[in-house]
């Protein structure tokens, strides 16, 4: 049994002052190898690199890479997100941590994507930018695929599960019930199978934005005012009113997600019910839970997720899925668990320094990714040509790769770096105000916020 367990009520909603036996490293190399490669996979999956190759096609077609990366980068997030929470033992300063991660990033690369690159090569759909004001408000919420409006940056979907999963962790950490992650995957991943086929995507909002924008609208504006009202509720840094605003959150989670998510429903279950089972994994790691507890969990979360897509990833399914036949769904989700697990098995040894860098800016890479794909389109369209047969042809791929890669380096130091020291800036400002009205303030981690999971879709 661990503090957290042992807090008053009052504290674990608002402190994080005693040492945590099972407090992870600030930096976890398996877990930053693992982030990268998924960030590098990404980005190769959007160019479309497998397809040069002659097998490519019907690679892409049994496996799709974008599906990979995506589960393994939502394992990577399940097993370390909760454990930040839950170190600080301060959903306040969880939540100030998590803004200023994510936010910065996303805000200042899509402001100049659309000032720099060329209105033909915009990385932001048309569908946005012809409806500007709710486009780019539900954006900001980073709910807006759950809200009927597309994604400022194709890559940014996936951070809608994100958030999501932050509302439930929120919501669980304050009403004692976080240690529960195992049944919690296990239901979602139950859902996924027996729902799989019956439940509706988008129920709220069947209809495009401009076919019926009234509904669009109207939910835009809900989730905007209870998102706010949740946030302002939690940075308040009142015990009564952070476990509020975290079960407002929560509460708004769970109506978006089962009613109005653009996924199809086992997809979006298998999501929550991957995220779950990162951190029951990293709880059994710990001694928290039953290690047969956890296996059995993640066996059947595994099986769970092989035979969803077997059963429920046909027809319509791939219009939402992205992929082309039920295996390209399973296949490539059965192997992103293989690869955390082997990532789990060598995570006592030191990985190369390549990869852990590659995770350290694995969040640029997957935000810029889209953006500097437009603009080497861009490049070679209209400055320079490529070779297109020979060895040359590759050097279009190795321009892209680069470019990602300097970019992400330069947005790391420049914009990731700066945000969260603004971040730890504001949490303990707020904590200041907040000692001297309560007799106990907050106080947050001096650790590294763990990055985002996946702002890259398959």
């Amino acid at each position: 049994m661990t503090v957290i367990e042992h807090q008053s009520a009052d504290r674990a909603v608002g402190t994080s002052k005693s040492a945590r036996p099972d407090r992870p490293a600030a930096r976890l190399g398996w877990l930053d190898g693992l982030r990268g490669i998924a960030a590098l996979l990404v980005a190769v999956h959007h160019f479309g690199l497998v397809k040069w190759f002659s097998w490519g096609e019907d690679f892409e077609k049994n496996f799709d890479l974008g599906i990979f990366a995506v589960m393994l980068f939502f394992l990577v997030s399940g097993y370390i997100v909760p454990a930040s929470l839950e170190r600080r033992g301060d959903v306040r300063g969880f939540w100030v941590g998590r803004l200023f991660r994510i936010y910065p990033l996303v805000i200042i690369v899509v402001t100049l994507s659309l000032v720099l690159l060329p209105k033909h090569y915009s990385a932001v759909p048309t569908q946005v930018t012809d409806r500007p004001f709710w486009a780019y408000l539900a954006n900001l919420t980073l709910l807006h695929e759950m809200t009927n409006i597309s994604s400022a940056l194709g890559a940014m979907w996936t951070l809608c599960y994100e958030m999501v999963f932050y509302f439930f962790v929120s919501a669980l950490f304050v009403k004692g019930w976080h240690r529960n992650s195992a049944p919690i995957s296990v239901f979602f991943a139950g859902l996924a199978l027996l729902l799989g086929a019956w439940w509706t995507p988008q129920m709220i909002t069947p209809k495009l934005p401009w076919v019926a924008p009234s509904a669009t609208h109207h939910i835009i504006v809900a989730t905007v005012v209870v998102l706010a009202a949740g946030l302002v509720s939690v940075l308040t840094g009142r015990p009564e009113l952070i476990r509020i605003g975290a079960m407002v959150l929560g509460g708004l989670g769970v109506v978006l997600l089962f009613f109005n998510a653009r996924s199809m429903f086992f997809e979006s279950m298998m999501i929550l019910a991957t995220m779950f089972a990162g951190t029951a994994i990293f709880r059994a790691e710990k001694g928290q839970i039953d290690r047969v507890v956890g296996v059995v969990c993640c066996l059947f979360v595994l099986a769970a997720g092989f035979l969803s897509g077997y059963m429920y990833n046909q027809g319509k399914a791939f219009d939402r899925t992205w992929t082309s036949s039920w295996y390209g769904f399973s296949i490539p989700y059965i192997t992103a668990w293989a690869v955390f697990g082997l990532g789990m098995l060598l995570r006592n040894r030191r990985w190369p320094r390549v990869l852990t860098w590659l995770g350290a800016i694995s969040y640029s890479v997957y935000v810029v990714h889209i953006p500097v794909l437009w603009g080497t389109w861009w490049f070679k369209d209209k400055v320079v040509t490529f070779p297109a047969t020979g060895a040359g042809r590759w050097l279009l791929p190795a321009f892209f790769i680069a470019a990602v890669l300097i970019v992400s380096q330069l947005t790391y130091k420049l914009i990731e770096m700066p945000g969260q020291k603004i971040g730890k800036k504001v949490a303990k400002a707020l904590d200041r105000r907040t000692a001297r009205t309560a007799p106990v303030a907050a106080t947050v981690a001096a650790t590294p916020e763990p990055a985002p999971g996946p702002a890259a879709g398959s």
